[in-house]
């Protein structure tokens, strides 16, 4: 699959500084009844600094944006973005990310969108996420 997009979403729960990945990635599985987690990426505070995590193998199609998972690689940052922003740490750390990802699909940047881009009715990812400025660290 060469994705079309890269969606950011928010994770909607407060970052409780451990791995909280485990934690969605247990939703998704027994909860929803998933194969695995829906997010191919994640990036969460562990301990004292920012880490990307693996979640859907990227050859794999995800479920995190109904109607764009077959066309798209999904990256969560854990936090409530509705409520708080993003640290700008966690902002560098998604952006290299997504800027690798950018470079191995071939993608403009105008491909990063947030699952609001697809569905209005959501916030995701956040209120307070500042998607402009996020661009600009691209």
């Amino acid at each position: 699959m060469k994705p079309e997009y890269i969606i950011l979403h928010h994770s909607l729960t407060k970052d409780s500084k451990t791995v909280s990945w485990s934690a969605i990635r247990r939703y998704h599985v027994h909860k929803r009844g998933w194969a695995a987690i829906g997010y191919h990426f994640g990036v969460e505070l562990v301990g004292e600094s920012y880490e990307i995590l693996m979640g859907r193998m990227m050859n794999k199609v995800g479920a995190h944006c109904l109607g764009a998972n077959g066309k798209s690689i999904g990256v969560c940052l854990v936090g409530n973005f509705d409520i708080e922003e993003p640290e700008q740490s966690q902002l560098i750390v998604a952006g290299n990310l997504v800027k690798t990802l950018l470079d191995v699909f071939n993608l403009d940047k105008a491909a990063v969108k947030g699952d609001s881009d697809f569905h209005p009715s959501k916030t995701c990812p956040g209120k307070l996420f500042p998607m402009g400025y996020f661009r600009e660290l691209l």
